[in-house]
């Protein structure tokens, strides 16, 4: 089978549209027809690393809707025609690292790098990958489940497990970052803090629930988190996971003390990290009781996707609001330029 397919076929290139190979599914395997695919500010890590992290050419994309297309003789659960969610959480019980096989697609005779993609007309992923969601649901805007929504929310729903009246503040507005917000606003955090150096995208945040905006370009957002928590924030997310917000998370939460139970905030970190050290004072944590950890796709695919399905359904997390550019697949370079300049205020997809 042919698919076009948006893939960097070399390191230091952008996205190219080329033609793909999809050959037929192995034991396990599923070839999905995707409708929709979210545009994922991870995926411009992944192109910009070094050959020896990351072999090309490159598959790119991991959150999309679409039907299948035919299946593996031994995949269980799926039948041609269901409407599903391609993701890059698995669906099953495991422990550590996912472990599922590389897809299969080929380049020019060259297997793609890889799990998962879904920049793609079709695409062909392990089942474990392949969630199956009801009819009734959007083609186009339940794609950003498989990443923005279970990766925002999910941090704020099950890493931090937020409470109701728990101080929440967000560094980065983007897809991500606007799923925690809401997620947090869900839940009846108070006050829920939006960061981020953009006015528009600040604006944008108070559809999503924030209480209050910080623009980090004219003000200190450790000082105005302090202030505005009298004292630092239960919890911080960073949504962005650059240098300066990684470290700015820790010194934003509050503090603790000797005790059992004197235990200071949380930072947590969901952006996938720009670079391989922070700088962060260890005086946070022995003096302060503070808690630094990360998040990494933090959801129950087959439990959690029917709920966030289900809010959209109800209006309670309208997914329609979340999705703000969409794009054709001949015009994903486009969309990659405007998520890197950040031209694009919530999230951006394709259809196809």
């Amino acid at each position: 089978m042919k698919s076009m397919a948006g893939i960097q076929t070399e390191y230091g290139r952008g996205v190219q549209v080329e033609e793909i190979d999809i050959p037929d599914p192995s034991n396990t395997q599923v070839i999905v027809k995707l409708k929709s695919t979210g545009v994922c500010h991870s995926q411009l890590h992944h192109m910009t690393a070094s050959p020896e992290k990351t072999k090309r050419p490159l598959s790119l994309g991991h959150e999309g809707t679409g039907y299948v297309e035919k299946l593996g003789k031994n995949v269980k659960g799926l039948k041609e025609g269901d409407k599903v969610i391609v993701t890059w959480v698995g669906k099953n019980p495991y422990r550590g690292s996912l472990n599922v096989p590389n897809t299969t697609a080929t380049f020019n005779g060259t297997e793609l790098s890889g799990v998962t993609f879904t920049w793609s007309q079709y695409t062909i992923v392990d089942e474990n990958l392949v969630v199956k969601i009801k009819d009734e649901y959007p083609d186009d805007v339940s794609c950003i489940v498989g990443c923005a929504v279970l990766t925002g929310g999910g941090a704020v729903l099950h890493t931090a497990n937020v409470k109701p009246e728990d101080s929440v503040a967000i560094y980065g507005m983007g897809g991500v970052g606007l799923s925690a917000l809401k997620m947090a606003s869900l839940l009846n955090a108070y006050p829920i803090i939006a960061v981020d150096i953009i006015d528009s995208k600040l604006e944008f945040a108070k559809k999503f629930g924030a209480t209050h905006t910080i623009n980090s370009l004219n003000e200190d957002p450790i000082q105005k988190i302090s202030e505005i928590t009298n004292g630092g924030a239960d919890y911080a997310f960073d949504a962005i996971g650059v240098k300066q917000t990684m470290e700015q998370i820790l010194p934003s939460v509050r503090k603790g003390g000797s005790g059992a139970d004197n235990i200071g905030g949380k930072a947590v970190l969901i952006g996938i990290p720009s670079q391989n050290s922070i700088l962060v004072n260890p005086e946070n944590f022995m003096y302060f009781h503070k808690q630094y950890i990360g998040s990494l796709g933090a959801t129950y695919p087959e439990r959690d996707f029917e709920m966030y399905l289900r809010w959209h359904k109800e209006w309670k997390f309208v997914l329609n609001y979340l999705v703000t550019d969409r794009y054709t697949l001949e015009d994903i370079a486009i969309a990659c330029d405007d998520l890197q300049s950040g031209k694009i205020t919530g999230r951006g997809i394709v259809e196809f």
